[in-house]
């Protein structure tokens, strides 16, 4: 429910402005700005991020004196935590309609992790819980191919797809779960163009998905602490979501 209304705000802050403008034709601010072949630009933005988890359920540890014994640890990041983005934008005009948006940017947020141990419970008989707050720090160069329809007045509607490879530059070597120093994000989403007197805005809700596994498998071998390693082997896969509203000034 909370995923959903989050998800409205957003729609509503990048659709409600385009109602406000009149059907009727009026003077058009910069009217050449779109004739430009290339142009910069900066873009602000926030987002939710997600981590989705495949748990491995039950599994045979080996415990500090050298004994296996059983595990069972689920885990899970059971709420979209907000970030912030900051970055430049550079867009080459392909044709009337088409252009090519490279957009290299930073993106802060933390994903709080939550581990269920059901081999550990409390005296209600409720699985012991452990909790880690992973910070995240991308740097990510979004190649995006954008599809405008024709201008009306002062707003333009487009949509745009791509690919953006991000670096994550914020890991801890000794926590229980650890992300691939890369990754790479499938990007889909729409906008308006607004033009203004002195600028154009464009604001852009976007979704974006990882196409690989964003964790670090041979973390475990690294774990000083042991008593670590049933939560760090509880998942085998992660995969990196994002909701992003970025407002791009050109």
């Amino acid at each position: 429910m909370k995923v959903r209304n989050h998800i409205i705000v957003l729609l509503l802050a990048v659709l409600l402005p385009m109602s406000v403008f009149s059907q009727e034709r009026t003077v058009q601010n910069r009217p050449y700005t779109d004739l430009r072949k290339f142009h910069f630009g900066i873009l602000v933005g926030a987002h939710l991020q997600d981590l989705e988890f495949k748990n491995v359920g039950p599994q045979v540890v080996q415990s500090e004196d050298g004994s296996m014994v059983d595990a069972l640890v689920t885990t899970d990041q059971d709420r979209w935590d907000p970030g912030f983005t900051v970055g430049v934008l550079g867009e080459l005009r392909l044709n009337t309609n088409f252009q090519l948006r490279v957009a290299p940017a930073m993106f802060f947020g933390t994903h709080h992790i939550t581990f269920h141990n059901y081999k550990d419970l409390t005296p209600e008989g409720v699985a012991r819980q452990q909790h880690q707050s992973m910070k995240v720090a991308y740097i990510s160069a979004a190649v995006d191919l954008i599809f405008a329809g024709p201008r009306f007045n002062n707003h333009r509607p487009y949509m745009m797809a791509g690919v953006n490879p991000v670096i994550n530059l914020n890991n801890k070597m000794d926590d229980f779960l650890k992300l691939n120093r890369t990754d790479v994000f499938l990007e889909l989403g729409f906008g308006c163009d607004f033009y203004l007197p002195f600028f154009k805005l464009r604001p852009e809700l976007k979704f974006m998905y990882g196409l690989t596994n964003s964790l670090d498998k041979t973390h475990v071998n690294r774990l000083r602490d042991k008593t670590k390693i049933p939560y760090t082997q509880s998942v085998n896969d992660a995969r990196s979501k994002i909701i992003a509203l970025t407002f791009y000034f050109e």
